[in-house]
């Protein structure tokens, strides 16, 4: 039996293709970065032939370093974006408008007016979600209403939606020629259309969004085979076995399965999932509730989630647009040269701010200035947002489950930063371990491919390959910790009511 399983991790700004052994250490990868587009303020886009060529190239360029075929793969995994927006045609393949990311929040009239009466907590119940421009509902509802033709073609049933998993398996398995239309329970719950208890698509959500049910895909479990890969693809006949969110699949790789088991990503942006098991916890301290991961037929297991929409893209934002780094990897000597962030303070709200705040009228600001801050100083100030951002959600985590964390794994880019994971540790008060395979988001994904189609027996033989690789132990005492999260507190603050 083939003891390869390959993944395709189609990121926010990259896509990759990675292969793992049975041991569940990476073989080799192909990866390519995508454009990001900003036709406006506050809109960014992708597009989506761009990511399907990319997807072909980096599965060559994966195959190919490891000297791989398609019959050495025993299962393909896809782990996505989530709640980025594809719409396309059902009899020819193309998008009817450029993917819209996550990020984009173009859609806050949409989202104002459907909670209007009833406030932006109206199907949090229900959904697990607040009513924000982050979910997929709006997004579909503002392609309907501006693209010439959208609302009767997909009334007509001609057009297809899609979050970015679903836009690859169509495109894998067949596309206009018996392309599977599916996507499983942690993507569909990230739409703002799921009713999380049933995992259905709810008729009363989509009335509100004026969405036709015909263009929504099936919603299945996270790890089963949902068709083969067909057409003339380096990977034709190897099964399609795995589907998780990018962030379900790093706590599905960091091997955190039971209840009360958690992982922090530091991405594009910050998740934390803590895991609550079969039992579904609703949050009253700004958390997410989600699916974490459904295995075949077996029950939902569900989540809380703090979602951080800047992190690491403020890093390339001090590299883009300001130009005080060369590279990303630069900031971490530069705010090393500084004993301390100079009394700056930098919240980073450039689309408003996630959890645990969900505000969307705040923007983002650089407080505390005098004449003696530097650009040192100000990177500092960026990677402690990170760390103060990311103590939010862990507190919030705590009111809502009872139960305090003892660590906190962590992966990602950003890990790589020593500075930042030692301040993580400072400022949450608790260790913060890394993984030995950093690839979590990718691992978690051939994870779920793999138990699929056999190469691994459960999550018992998962648990035994996670190991540690590095720890970090809170060094600062617990009235500078407070001290700090008070004069954050009074940053974000200021952040507040910008857009009326």
């Amino acid at each position: 039996m083939a003891k390869y399983v390959l993944s395709i991790d189609q990121g926010t700004t990259s896509t990759r293709a990675i292969v793992f052994y049975h041991d569940g250490q990476v073989v080799s990868s192909g990866q390519m970065e995508h454009r990001q587009i900003f036709p406006h303020a506050g809109w960014v886009e992708h597009d989506p032939a761009e990511i399907w060529a990319n997807t072909r190239e980096v599965i060559g360029l994966a195959l190919s370093r490891a000297e791989l075929t398609r019959h050495d793969i025993a299962g393909v995994g896809i782990t996505n974006q989530r709640e980025t927006t594809i719409v396309w045609e059902k009899d020819t393949g193309r998008p009817v408008y450029n993917a819209i990311v996550w990020q984009d929040t173009r859609t806050q009239d949409i989202i104002d007016a459907v909670a209007a009466a009833h406030g932006p907590d109206r199907f949090r119940e229900r959904t697990g979600l607040p009513l924000a421009t982050y979910f997929s509902a709006s997004k579909i509802a503002w392609i309907l209403r501006n693209v010439d033709g959208a609302r009767e073609r997909a009334e007509a049933g001609q057009l297809l939606f899609g979050t970015v998993d679903t836009w690859l398996l169509w495109n894998l398995t067949g596309g206009i020629d018996g392309g599977v239309h599916a996507t499983d329970v942690t993507n569909a719950s990230r739409t703002l259309l799921v009713d999380i208890s049933s995992m259905t698509w709810d008729t009363e959500l989509l009335d509100e969004f004026d969405i036709p049910v015909s263009m929504l895909p099936e919603i299945r479990s996270s790890s089963e085979v949902y068709g083969v890969i067909s057409g003339s693809s380096l990977l034709r006949e190897v099964p399609v076995a795995g589907i998780l969110g990018d962030q379900q699949a790093a706590t599905f790789g960091q091997a955190a399965f039971d209840a009360g088991d958690s992982k922090n990503t530091y991405g594009t942006g910050n998740f934390l999932i803590v895991n609550t098991g079969t039992t579904l916890v609703h949050s009253t301290h700004g958390l997410l509730t989600t699916p974490a991961y459904q295995l075949g037929d077996g029950p939902i297991h569900y989540a809380l989630e703090g979602s951080i929409a800047v992190t690491g893209s403020l890093i390339q934002w001090l590299r883009d647009n300001l130009g005080i780094i060369e590279s990303a990897a630069d900031v971490e000597a530069l705010a090393s040269s500084v004993d301390d962030c100079g009394g700056a303070y930098f919240v980073p709200a450039f689309s408003g701010l996630f959890a645990p705040h969900w505000r969307p009228d705040a923007r983002g600001v650089l407080v505390g200035l005098t004449r003696y801050v530097t650009k040192a100083h100000i990177a500092r100030a960026a990677l402690e947002a990170t760390a103060f951002q990311t103590r939010e959600v862990v507190d919030a985590a705590a009111e809502d489950t009872g139960t305090s964390l003892s660590e906190l794994r962590v992966d990602g880019g950003m890990t790589a930063n020593s500075l930042l994971m030692q301040f993580q540790a400072d400022i949450t008060g608790i260790p913060v371990v890394t993984p030995k395979v950093v690839e979590t988001t990718a691992l978690g994904a051939a994870y779920s491919a793999g138990l699929a189609t056999g190469v691994w027996s459960g999550l018992d033989e998962l648990k035994s390959k996670w190991q540690e690789g590095s720890r970090f132990e809170p060094s600062i005492s617990e009235a500078e910790c407070r001290e700090r999260m008070h004069w954050w507190a009074k940053a974000v603050a200021k952040s507040l009511n910008w857009v009326d």
